[in-house]
């Protein structure tokens, strides 16, 4: 199980380094990719390793799996009934991912875009009574949660979700922006599509709902121009890379 997990955490630094660089060739106008899952494997697969890459990354992400759904099933370190519920949820994520990845990897179609599943699920849910206010506590949700990661990513708080007494003091400093940056990068990507969720039940248009390619792109028609798309974009380089440091010295 610890070499899966680690082996996860690799497959999703991979995933997260490739879209922030899709991200920052956008920024530029380099390239019309899609920053986001399907973008990356798209990227990936045109390597000379790609076919290697796609096969990895189905390891890494059901390996993840496997061990979330192991730390829901007993508990990890002795946390409660809330964070085994959480576990599962993120097992069922990491599978999901997973099996797209292995679709794309046979040749059986690639992943539907961030965008494209963003608005047809929050299409769904708005045909049902009650739609556009369960849409709107969604969007809160996202707004919360990415607040919430960037407030733990600069406090620092998972320095303790490494074995530091491993590391060189030049490796925890690293890893310490890494993952504050990092963080707080990931968090903006959360709220920006949190808000659209809620802009998209206010106007009764699942078509404004916004996966993360969409969302990056709408940074950089922000006041502060292509800037803040290029900060954010590194520093969702920088979270991959730190998952990356996650693999090497992270508690599993």
């Amino acid at each position: 199980m610890g070499y899966l997990a680690r082996a996860g955490f690799l497959a999703r630094g991979v995933m997260y380094v490739v879209i922030g660089w899709i991200a920052l060739l956008v920024a530029f106008g380099k390239t019309s990719q899609q920053a986001d899952r399907t973008g990356a494997l798209h990227e990936l697969s045109t390597t000379p390793f790609g076919a290697l890459a796609l096969w990895l990354l189905v390891i890494g992400f059901f390996g993840m799996a496997l061990w979330r759904l192991s730390q829901a099933a007993f508990g990890g370190r002795g946390r409660g009934a809330g964070a085994r519920l959480l576990e599962l949820g993120r097992a069922v994520l990491y599978a999901f991912i997973g099996y797209g990845v292995l679709e794309y990897a046979i040749g059986e179609g690639s992943p539907q875009s961030s965008d494209q599943q963003a608005v047809d699920l929050t299409a769904t849910v708005m045909k049902y009574p009650g739609g556009r206010a369960a849409v709107i506590v969604a969007g809160l949700a996202f707004i919360v949660v990415g607040g919430w990661t960037a407030y733990e990513a600069w406090q620092r708080r998972f320095a303790a979700e490494f074995q530091r007494s491993r590391m060189s003091p030049g490796a925890r400093r690293v890893v310490d922006w890494l993952g504050r940056f990092g963080g707080i990068a990931r968090g903006i990507v959360f709220v920006t599509a949190g808000i659209f969720l809620i802009v998209a039940a206010a106007d009764a248009d699942p078509g404004q709902a916004k996966g993360v390619d969409s969302s990056l792109r709408t940074l950089a028609q922000t006041p502060f121009g292509p800037w803040l798309l290029v900060a954010v974009a590194a520093g969702l380089v920088m979270f991959g890379l730190f998952s990356c440091c996650e693999a090497r010295w992270g508690r599993v």
